[in-house]
């Protein structure tokens, strides 16, 4: 299994300027559960070729498009297997990542209607790390939901 001090992170999390609005999602929870670990942080969108700042995407069907209705699937399952690839390389077996997100969300998305309706389901990156028995967690399982 993987090395328990070592934890892949999504990279708005920990405060890198990577979200689609070219903001991140800093989260002093998670920060505080990381000072003893080696953390690899990664973005599975930008690593598709995505930029920052980029136009919201949300999943649909399925499929992935951003907010103008431009399917991105491509680049974010790009995104997903390079990011999966660092997990692989560097023997990470527990990532944490952004609820919600096209990409990280675990459990929950967007519904694809850019009108912040959650429904059931996994990002994409979420998916493919599942699927090699990565544990995923949210910035949701180091502090109770408000």
């Amino acid at each position: 299994m993987g090395n328990k001090n070592k934890v892949a992170v999504s990279a708005c999390l920990i405060g890198k300027n990577v979200k689609y609005d070219g903001k991140n999602n800093y989260n002093q929870a998670v920060m505080d559960y990381l000072e003893d670990k080696e953390v690899f942080p990664i973005c599975p969108e930008v690593l598709g070729g995505l930029t920052i700042p980029r136009i919201p995407s949300e999943i649909k069907n399925g499929k992935v498009f951003n907010q103008e209705g431009l399917d991105v699937t491509k680049q974010f399952e790009d995104g997903a297997k390079k990011a999966l690839q660092i997990l692989l390389d560097n023997n990470i077996s527990v990532v944490i990542l952004k609820a919600k997100s096209p990409s990280c969300g675990y459990q929950e998305i967007y519904d694809g209607s850019f009108n912040h309706k959650v429904i059931s389901g996994n990002g994409i990156f979420t998916s493919l790390a599942l699927k090699h028995n990565i544990k995923v967690l949210t910035e949701f399982d180091f502090f109770n939901k408000k």
